[in-house]
């Protein structure tokens, strides 16, 4: 008798068919269907981690660096409860992720029992707050087309994490011959609004545009370039949008709107265009960074529209459609505020590398962007974490192109960079950096093992302070004391030791960091670097927004 694909199997084969060339997860009771063998389908590859959180994470890693669908599967109750951080920070930053968990058995609901091992009294309404949508199908027939939607839900504009849980016993069940299309939401404009803001733009002064992930998603990185050159107009990035123009294009600002400087040319525009973007309070100081008095907000989610500001013009639609639109509808402009970005970058790294405060900072920058951009056969990635060194490479480093950094300041959360970077070494072949803290690398020190039993070209750049180095600055300015923040460590080069990882020590994040780095990155496998340093963080932390 011809063995016959199980659920599990041709969820697998979904989520491949979709974009999900790698799958992260880790197995338990109710999900062991997945590891089976899958007779007559082509499934990608499976990769173990060892904790719940670094599935979801690495499948955001590999969906911010290939642009195409993250998957996760887990298993019942605790495993489920365990991803809840990275699916959080998966739902802020709009990262097109599909966790599939199992749930108990149905035979055992069907008995009405108080408990059964690991059973949660409503295990998706865990996720309601955070997911875009929540699939719980129970039979066999319903699993294909609730998946195809679920696939669907998290690809189509704006993109965002699904949750799926399906019974244990659904899951080792014959797949039932279902046909399920995914069928992702057309790209749409309001032609209406994006006329007005046309009209807005070729009867004002200076233009300024600022740029979200959403130019990104949308592909339109090349047409912003387009549009950028068209009007004259500097482009401002957001977190995740860093990298949508590379560092030598003329219109690129190239450092963030929180150097009094930069705030001063944006806010001498006289209209500022922003795409894709939601203007969270990290980027905008809680809504007191000066903005031009109007601004065109073009948007695939209209709730995105309203962020504190008066003088918001809403354009409902896609980026790559308006940012096309745009070009033809405005007229060409022979100057604009572009004129005023030739030096600005350097004046202001001028300023605060000749700062004492941040001039160890400015050199670990520096370090770091020569290291990774260098290496033989390419440009690294580069996956940071909620640390202070983090918070100076994602703004202030200049990503050759976009996909190659990432930060989770969509939710903010500790512990991202090692976990994520698994995902995005399996999107290239280019190595990866993954920069922490002392404090957010012991989230993820289990993950060292996957890094070692998948053989990833991963370096990870421990930065050690001893402790929670971002909140013992917010103590020492307030004058508070200061419990909690000092962390007992390993010693690192160790524990790098006993998982068979090379490794070495550097007290300097000049010239010594940059040749570690150098060395590591081009050693093409695991390998880890550890950098004493203690840095002051730089503008775009809210302690320093009012100085």
């Amino acid at each position: 008798m011809t063995p016959v694909p199980s659920v599990a199997n041709m969820v697998l084969h979904a989520l491949g068919n979709a974009g999900a060339d790698i799958v992260f997860g880790l197995p338990g009771a109710h999900n062991l269907a997945f590891w089976r063998g899958s007779p007559g389908l082509s499934t990608p590859r499976l990769v173990n981690v060892r904790h719940e959180q670094t599935a979801v994470y690495a499948a955001d890693g590999w969906a911010r660096a290939s642009g195409h669908l993250g998957a996760a599967v887990v298993t019942t109750g605790p495993g489920a409860a365990n991803t809840m951080a990275a699916f959080g920070e998966a739902a802020a930053s709009g990262s097109p992720v599909v966790l599939v968990a199992s749930e108990v058995p149905l035979r055992l609901t069907d008995l009405r029992l108080r408990r059964t091992l690991h059973q949660s009294p409503d295990q998706a309404g865990m996720f309601g707050p955070l997911a875009k949508a929540i699939f719980k199908p129970r039979a066999p027939q319903e699993v294909a087309q609730d998946l195809a939607r679920a696939i669907a839900v998290a690809l189509s504009a704006p993109r965002g994490p699904v949750y799926m849980d399906i019974p244990t016993d659904v899951l080792s069940a014959p797949a039932a011959p279902v046909s399920s299309p995914v069928q992702l939401l057309d790209p749409f404009i309001d032609e209406k609004a994006l006329d007005h803001s046309a009209n807005l733009i070729n009867s004002a002064g200076p233009i300024a545009i600022w740029a979200g992930g959403g130019v990104i998603s949308a592909g339109a990185s090349a047409q912003l370039a387009a549009l950028a050159a068209h009007l004259k107009a500097p482009v401002f990035t957001t977190f995740s949008s860093r990298g949508v123009l590379g560092p030598t294009d003329p219109s690129n600002v190239g450092v963030p709107p929180h150097e009094p400087e930069v705030e001063d040319l944006l806010a001498s525009a006289e209209v500022l265009l922003a795409i894709g973007t939601d203007f969270d309070g990290m980027m905008t100081k809680n809504a007191k960074l000066r903005l031009p008095r109007t601004v065109i907000d073009v948007n695939v989610d209209l709730e995105r529209t309203s962020f504190g500001y008066e003088g918001v013009v809403p354009v409902l639609g896609d980026a790559k459609i308006a940012i096309e639109r745009l070009v033809q509808q405005t007229k060409k402009r022979d100057d604009g505020l572009i004129s005023a970005l030739p030096g600005l970058r350097q004046r202001v790294w001028e300023r605060l590398s000749a700062d004492p405060r941040t001039q160890e900072a400015c050199a670990f920058v520096s370090s770091v962007e020569r290291a990774a951009t260098g290496i033989a056969g390419g440009i690294a990635a580069v996956v940071n974490d909620m640390t202070i060194p983090g918070y100076w490479l994602e703004n202030y480093y200049q990503p050759e192109r976009e996909r190659v950094l990432q930060y989770p300041m969509g939710w903010g959360t500790l512990g991202y960079a090692v976990p994520a970077a698994v995902g995005a070494a399996f999107s290239s072949d280019r190595p990866v950096l993954a920069v922490s803290g002392d404090g957010g690398f012991m989230f993820a020190l289990g993950e060292l093992a996957t890094i070692v039993e998948q053989a990833l070209a991963i370096t990870v750049l421990l930065v050690n302070d001893g402790g929670y180095g971002m909140l013992r600055y917010d103590q020492r300015k307030t004058g508070e004391p200061m419990p909690g923040v000092d962390l007992v460590a390993p010693d690192f080069v160790q524990v790098a030791a006993a998982f068979g990882i090379a490794s070495e020590h550097v007290d300097d994040v000049g010239a010594p960091l940059e040749k570690a780095l150098a060395r590591a990155l081009a050693e093409g496998g695991p390998y880890m670097v550890v950098c004493d340093a203690s840095l002051f963080p730089p503008k775009t932390t809210s302690p320093r927004w009012d100085e």
